[in-house]
């Protein structure tokens, strides 16, 4: 890690700040999209380590660092009415102060990924690992409800989600699963080495997910879905079985309503569910496939 390394993510975090860490999070799709393509074409590729996943746009740094400041915002500033408002952009909040938190969130999402991976050398995804460590520092930091949530309503809190919305989630999940395997078999049988797609395939598919909230930032109810993408292209292009990429993505899509339900129901500030999904799955992916 290099003092450059550093001030950068200060600011990657106040750029996550400025524009929100949901309309970040987007552009860390776009260039991960043209990184993954690029190393599938076979050409040197040093746009996905360096700005979709390092100091500028990294999900550890940009996102963290905009979901610390909207939290900070909204709880320390009273600027902001929802303090796990990832969509905002708030520069228009016009206090140079709530940026500064996203810097330096930043920076804590540079140390911290670098911890994880490079002197703990924990095998998951590293970005995922920090911003769920940093989103719950976030809540300790700045909310009021608990690393759980507090439930202050009559009835019983749901722990998971009714099964109308477990069907939506398994048909949502198995038809991810079907095109990312079979994506990738097809990918296979055209010529491209194994090796080249474990570095490149799950890097386009993550971008497309992560590039698709577009959506969800214009007000459209489509889903998030890098949390199942991801680890089922990683689950098939080590494994090169297409019943375990299937199996994967079944799995993210479960255990992501489950986080949704454990961390972000009454609660206010942000730890991020698909973050949660990704560290845990990825974890147990290099386990076993790795």
């Amino acid at each position: 890690m290099s003092i450059f390394s550093i001030l950068a993510a200060f600011g990657g975090g106040t750029f996550g700040a400025a524009f929100g860490a949901l309309p970040s999070f987007i552009l860390t799709g776009l260039i991960a999209i043209a990184g993954g393509i690029l190393a599938l074409s076979g050409a040197a590729d040093y746009s996905a380590a360096s700005i979709a996943f390092g100091s500028f746009l990294g999900p550890h740094v940009a996102f963290a660092g905009g979901v610390a400041a909207a939290a900070f915002a909204s709880h320390k500033k009273k600027k902001l009415e929802n303090g796990a408002d990832i969509l905002t952009a708030l520069y228009g909040l016009g206090d140079g102060s709530i940026l500064l938190v996203g810097g330096v969130f930043g920076v804590l999402g540079s140390v911290i990924a670098y911890l994880w991976g490079t002197v703990l050398g924990v095998p998951t995804d590293q970005p995922g690992i920090t911003v769920l460590t940093l989103g719950i520092a976030t809540r300790l930091f700045f909310g009021n409800c608990g690393i759980l949530g507090k439930c202050e309503c009559d009835e019983m809190r749901v722990w998971f989600p009714n099964g109308e919305q477990i069907l939506n989630t398994i048909v949502l999940s198995i038809g991810l699963g079907i095109v990312i395997t079979g994506t990738g078999r097809l990918l296979l049988l055209s010529g491209v080495e194994q090796g080249v797609l474990i570095g490149s395939y799950p890097v386009i598919c993550f971008g497309i997910s992560a590039f698709s909230l577009l959506f969800v930032q214009t007000g459209s109810a489509a889903p998030t879905t890098h949390h199942i993408t991801f680890p089922c292209a990683l689950a098939f292009c080590l494994s090169g079985n297409i019943l375990i990429g299937m199996a994967t993505a079944l799995v993210c899509g479960l255990l992501c309503e489950l986080a949704v339900k454990l961390f972000n129901s009454y609660c206010d500030t942000h730890i991020d569910p698909p973050a949660t999904t990704i560290t845990i799955v990825v974890l147990f992916i290099n386990l076993l496939l790795g």
